[in-house]
């Protein structure tokens, strides 16, 4: 019998809602999945297709069991499952690079839906690129935070690749969308890094640019946050309140790297 221990993946910060709620729920759902020989991808589908639901629920008027309690839950739903694929693939050997691009980017298409439905067309595609960046953020201050100490970012896949037409059609689709946004924010963390250090001949402290309050922030705006939040929002009637608090998190970031920059400053002057 698997334990959550045994199946969650290891970051250095905990995301609150992830943990607590998300995680304990699909736990619950690991061996019994496994049993039935549910693959991870499939889970992926499933949950793909209740965020879409609840999203076409959002666009009609209807009363509140329609309009909002059902796509509400859905939306909570939807993120057990989407924690329960990953713990699913660890328990059962079956992480592969197909499953981890299809979750991303199955996560994208119903950003897309739920924000759209909730904004419409531009306004929703804005919202869901800040979105996006607000998640890259998270993404990348980990990933930095593990090569400052030696640590690997993300373990290689346990299941060989069965479907090379299917894994180049995903690598694609995760070059168009989400590299551009890496780069840019990357690049930017980049050159403040190096501005920062200056000419200095000593190997900037990487460990002082990567404090673990960045992970602790940053992972608490991860996507299980996220639909909770949203989910929140739509009980309480003011569906348009979540993509409001998007700018509010974006500057949060802000305000987090130019403390890093500070500290950081304060780090290189101690050092000398």
């Amino acid at each position: 019998m698997s334990t959550l221990a045994q199946t969650r993946k290891a970051r250095p910060a905990d995301e609150w809602a992830a943990e607590r709620v998300f995680r304990p729920l699909a736990q619950l759902l690991v061996d019994p999945a496994a049993r039935l020989g549910i693959r991870p991808t499939s889970v992926v589908m499933v949950h793909t297709a209740l965020g879409v639901l609840a999203a076409v629920l959002l666009k009609r008027d209807g009363s509140w069991l329609t309009s909002r309690l059902t796509p509400a839950l859905l939306l909570q739903v939807k993120t057990v499952l989407d924690n329960l694929d990953g713990q699913l693939a660890r328990a059962t050997g079956q992480t592969s690079e197909v499953g981890r691009y299809l979750d991303s980017e199955m996560d994208v298409v119903v950003n897309v839906a739920l924000l759209t439905a909730l904004l419409g067309g531009k306004q929703g595609v804005a919202a869901n690129l800040l979105l996006s960046f607000i998640l890259t953020v998270d993404f990348l201050w980990e990933r930095e935070y593990r090569e400052a100490r030696g640590e690997v970012f993300r373990a290689a896949p346990a299941q060989a690749n069965d479907s090379p037409q299917l894994l180049a059609a995903l690598k694609s689709a995760y070059t168009l969308y989400f590299v551009p946004q890496e780069r840019l924010l990357g690049g930017l963390f980049r050159s403040r890094l190096r501005k920062l250090a200056g000419d200095s001949p000593a190997q900037p402290d990487l460990e002082a640019w990567t404090p673990l309050l960045l992970n602790r922030v940053a992972v608490n705006l991860g996507l299980s946050t996220q639909l909770l939040a949203l989910g929140t929002c739509i009980l309480l009637g003011r569906p348009r309140l979540y993509p409001a608090t998007l700018p509010v998190q974006a500057l949060s970031l802000l305000a987090l790297q130019l403390w890093r920059e500070h500290g950081f400053r304060a780090a290189q002057r101690n050092g000398h």
